[in-house]
């Protein structure tokens, strides 16, 4: 009995000077990113991304983390919506793939634009395929804080709208319900 009571002693102090040895381990330096192989491996920290207006998009702002979304290939964008700026109903000729960062993101389909009443919210972490050629609007509801999203599409990033001065009569638009 008194061995396994050493060897249970002795098996904590163990576990106990690993862990000792971590703490003090994470207590030295950090490299910092700069030792990092600039060819290897690309970083974009938060305090280095170049956030702008979203065109089309009052009360939103934009920053592209990788490619060109007026171009053909492959993008990365932020949106951050702040309280009360929403889309119109519009669509998109390639799907989109976007993650809710923070916030809450509110979504509905169709073109009947009422984003107050009928849109559904989406908390962090969700994950939203917007499907090429489909109808919907998106944004953050009035005094629900900023919403930020991370957009992966392929370019160029166009978007069709249902509605306002530049409203499609034809396609899509024509065919979502109002």
């Amino acid at each position: 009995m008194l061995t396994m009571v050493k060897s249970v002693v002795v098996s904590g102090a163990i576990v106990a000077a690993a862990g000792a040895g971590y703490v003090v381990g994470a207590a030295q330096t950090v490299p910092g990113v700069s030792s990092l192989n600039a060819s290897a491996l690309k970083v974009l920290a938060p305090e280095d991304m170049k956030w702008g207006p979203a065109a089309g998009l009052p009360g939103t702002e934009t920053a592209t983390l990788y490619g060109d979304p007026s171009k053909p290939g492959f993008y990365v964008q932020l949106n951050r919506f702040h309280p009360g700026a929403f889309s119109q109903p519009h669509y998109h000729e390639h799907d989109r793939f976007i993650t809710v960062l923070s916030g809450t993101w509110w979504v509905t389909t169709g073109a009947k634009f009422d984003p107050e009443r009928i849109t559904v919210p989406l908390k962090a972490g969700t994950f939203v395929t917007h499907t090429q050629r489909e109808v919907h609007y998106d944004g953050a509801r009035t005094g629900s804080g900023d919403a930020v999203v991370m957009i992966f599409g392929e370019g160029p990033a166009t978007r069709h709208e249902c509605t306002g001065p530049n409203a499609e009569t034809t396609g899509p638009c024509a065919s979502a319900t109002r």
